[in-house]
């Protein structure tokens, strides 16, 4: 049990790490109201504002990750990296000694490593989540050193050679995608009950790729009004909107949507028949738990090319089609989609699937195991 318990959290970087140590911690915080629950992160990334905003103590530690270029700059920032490094071990030791925690759980990010290794060395007990199918350096060192390695999908167990057995938890996702209503959210948004809705998004950025080859479809497809079309461009991609609507009646054409960015994702995706996107295993763990059907643009330059391994997962499955971004084409992604739409029984099967590989407890399983070592 975490009651009167303190626990420390590592991650930072990127919402894939933070966001599921932020559920963590929230359904600690309603399970074990008397638990102390302190984050560690990098003072000059998302998680600097995002655990703060969630109600979370939250302290700093520099560390930053290698580059991989030769330039004078990437030179530079790797001089920069090591002397973070140097100075990281003894931070994370002083955050350890003074906060005295009774486990500590790392859940990748460079913030993982310095902190995760100084408890494993003084002793407390100790944890990862790794949420990618195919695991971070950061998490595949530590595992030999922590009690308990944790993760989002079964396929990651033969990359770690762990102390102990691993674990599958999934990877935490927010309650309101739980709750979601299609019918409800249908007609929130507008959308006819026998329109096909495809849901497309390359990040809150956007990516380029998705961003031309949807633009592309929409642009080929939308006056059939066999489909309705929801888009985020990202904030790179906005001029998209503006293209777009001088190209489209969009007042006679409601069924097209356009956003910069989508921030009722439950809304959305729990209205959709089909969605394109990138490979983050957050949002791959979404699609899982609302049963969603879906085309796959992995980004490439994500470490290790973790995002091919996530999409494959689900693909491997018969749950997803991957479309790799060299590959992608306007003409490429039309094809797909009007196999797929032309036999939504082939949709149906496929969010089905997704939905089999769905945990919707991951919370309490991380939590489960925090109490297993704790004990």
């Amino acid at each position: 049990m975490l009651n009167n318990k303190k626990i420390l959290f590592a991650a930072g970087g990127t919402g894939g790490h933070i966001n599921p140590a932020l559920a963590v911690a929230g359904y600690i915080r309603e399970n074990y109201p008397d638990a102390q629950i302190l984050f560690a992160g990098t003072p000059n990334k998302m998680e600097a504002k995002l655990v703060p905003a969630a109600g979370f103590d939250f302290t700093t530690i520099e560390v930053s990750g290698f580059q991989r270029d030769f330039s004078i700059q990437g030179i530079k920032d790797n001089i920069s990296t090591v002397i973070k490094l140097i100075k990281s071990l003894p931070r994370a030791k002083a955050i350890i000694k003074d906060f005295q925690p009774d486990v500590v759980i790392g859940f990748g990010g460079y913030v993982s490593g310095p902190v995760v290794r100084a408890a494993a060395k003084m002793g407390v007990p100790t944890a990862v989540h790794e949420q990618n199918a195919f695991p971070g350096v950061t998490n595949k060192m530590l595992a030999k050193k922590v009690d308990r390695v944790m993760v989002t999908t079964k396929a990651a167990e033969e990359y770690f050679e762990a102390k102990n057995p691993v674990t599958v938890t999934g990877l935490p996702v927010r309650g309101e995608m739980l709750k979601a209503d299609r019918e409800l959210s249908r007609a929130e948004l507008g959308v006819r009950d026998d329109m096909p809705l495809i849901l497309s998004m390359g990040g809150s950025l956007g990516a380029l790729a998705i961003n031309k080859a949807v633009k592309e479809l929409i642009l080929s497809r939308y006056e059939s009004k066999k489909c309705a079309f929801l888009h985020a461009t990202g904030s790179n991609g906005v001029t998209m909107i503006d293209d777009l609507n001088s190209k489209i009646d969009m007042s006679a054409n409601p069924h097209v949507m356009l956003r910069e960015y989508i921030n009722d994702m439950d809304r959305c995706m729990a209205a959709a028949d089909l969605v394109i996107c990138r490979a983050g295993a957050s949002t791959l763990s979404e699609l899982q738990v609302m049963g969603k059907a879906s085309i796959l643009v992995p980004y490439p330059y994500a470490a290790e090319n973790h995002q091919f391994f996530n999409a494959k997962d689900l693909a491997d499955n018969n749950a997803a089609i991957i479309i790799e971004e060299k590959d992608l084409s306007g003409e490429k992604l039309i094809s797909v989609v009007d196999l797929l739409v032309s036999n939504m029984d082939k949709v149906n099967e496929f969010g089905a699937n997704a939905k089999k590989m769905a945990v919707t407890d991951a919370s309490a399983r991380i939590t489960k195991c925090l109490c297993d070592i704790v004990k």
